[in-house]
């Protein structure tokens, strides 16, 4: 059986313990970092498939070491916190992270976040950065690193969440996407009934900005009765 690797990142040796007893399994290694610094060093030597982060570190703290490891990888990461402000839940997410829990938690709900991510991660795909900072099919340019997006030279401006369905299509090419894929990978949470509508808006605001006939696109293109893709030319 194929193990998925799960690393903890907490200043507090109790919790990363504690967390060692619940995650540890039959199926999951679980590896532990005291800061932000080890955590990434961790990550430079072992494949890891999902990081629980602590917020409040020394060194490095958790919305910095996040911020990091977005920079090359798009695995699973939940924040932990002993605070429970909205602006701490929002930045966290803002800059990577998945999923949110305040401390203290309860040892059941971590766990089934825990494996909702890791199914999430390996059933719709890791979705790993090819390592390119621009993404470009002819005239349509994305820039990672700067989270902008080009058509042939002009400035296209994107919300948050169109910016994220489409770089999800450009780094994978030609891979078709249903409406439930698209809508888990970029709100981070099980699609619903209204959630197929919230899409294909989405998908047809990007349309209107990115392309110069929306109505017959040559980059964004609905596949009938399965979803969406970038063509890989």
């Amino acid at each position: 059986m194929a193990k998925n690797n799960i690393l903890v990142v907490d200043d507090e040796p109790e919790i990363r313990e504690a967390l060692v007893i619940y995650l540890k399994s039959d199926d999951v290694d679980v590896f532990t970092a005291s800061n932000g610094l080890e955590a990434l060093e961790i990550l430079e030597k072992e494949t890891i498939h999902l990081i629980l982060m602590d917020i409040m570190m020394p060194q490095l703290d958790g919305i910095k070491t996040t911020f990091k490891i977005r920079e090359s990888k798009n695995i699973p990461i939940i924040m932990l916190s002993a605070k429970s402000e909205d602006g701490d839940k929002i930045l966290g997410l803002n800059v990577g992270a998945d999923d949110y829990i305040t401390k203290p938690f309860n040892p059941l709900e971590l766990v089934a976040r825990v494996r909702s991510q890791l199914r999430r991660f390996t059933n719709l795909g890791s979705f790993q950065s090819n390592g390119e900072e621009i993404i470009q099919v002819r005239g349509l340019m994305l820039n990672k690193s700067m989270k902008t997006v080009e058509v042939d030279g002009e400035d296209v401006r994107l919300t948050p969440k169109e910016y994220k369905i489409l770089e999800l299509l450009l780094e994978n090419k030609g891979r078709v996407f249903s409406i439930e894929e698209i809508y888990e990978l970029v709100w981070n949470e099980p699609i619903f009934a209204a959630s197929e509508n919230t899409v294909a808006v989405h998908v047809r605001n990007i349309r209107e900005k990115i392309e110069i006939n929306p109505k017959d696109p040559k980059y964004l293109k609905v596949v009938w009765g399965i979803g969406y893709k970038v063509e890989k030319r």
